[in-house]
C-alpha cells in the first residue's frame, strides 16, 4: 500500500510538471519575426517572419514562413522548414528559457538557426520573449550562396 501511494505521489508530480512546460510550449507559439546579421552577399541580410506551434515533444509545426528580403538564395516562400523548442520553466520567478533551432531547405541551399529562448511567463502568455543565436548556410554555391554565417534575433509578436 505503502510503495501504491509513492508511485501515485510521484505521477502526480511528474503530470504538472509535464503541463507546465507543455502549457509555456503552447504559448511560445505564434508569429516570431527574425532579423539576421552577417553572411556575405547575396547570402547576407537576411529577415523572415514565421507562424509556428509548438508541439508537445517541443518540435514546431510551421504553418507559414515567408522571407520579408528577396535573394538568390531561397524564393520569397516554399522550400522545406523544420525546427524545435525546448523550454523550462523556473517556477519561483517565472523566468523562461530554452533552446531554439530552425531551418529552411531549397534548391541546395540549407539556412539553420540555433539559439537561446528567454522570457517570462504570466498564466497562459509569454512576455519578454526572444531567440538570440546564430545562423549558418550551407549553400552549393548556385547563385553566389556559398557556406556563410552570422547572428539573429527573433521576437514573438
Amino acid at each position: 500500500m505503502k510503495e501504491v501511494a509513492i508511485l501515485l505521489l510521484a505521477a502526480l508530480l511528474l503530470n504538472g510538471c509535464n503541463s507546465s512546460t507543455t502549457t509555456v510550449q503552447a504559448a511560445a507559439g505564434g508569429i516570431w519575426q527574425a532579423q539576421m546579421l552577417g553572411g556575405t552577399s547575396p547570402a547576407a541580410g537576411f529577415s523572415f517572419i514565421t507562424q509556428f506551434t509548438v508541439n508537445g515533444d517541443g518540435s514546431l509545426s510551421i504553418s507559414s514562413f515567408q522571407f520579408l528580403t528577396k535573394g538568390a538564395c531561397f524564393p520569397v516562400s516554399g522550400g522545406t522548414l523544420g525546427g524545435s523548442m525546448i523550454l523550462t520553466i523556473n517556477t519561483s520567478t517565472n523566468g523562461v528559457t530554452g533552446t531554439f533551432s530552425y531551418t529552411v531547405a531549397s534548391g541546395g541551399n540549407t539556412l539553420t538557426l540555433t539559439g537561446t529562448v528567454t522570457g517570462t511567463e504570466s498564466g497562459t502568455t509569454l512576455s519578454g520573449t526572444s531567440i538570440i543565436g546564430s545562423w549558418t548556410l550551407a549553400g552549393s554555391g548556385t547563385g553566389g550562396c556559398n557556406n556563410t554565417s552570422g547572428s539573429f534575433t527573433m521576437t514573438q509578436s
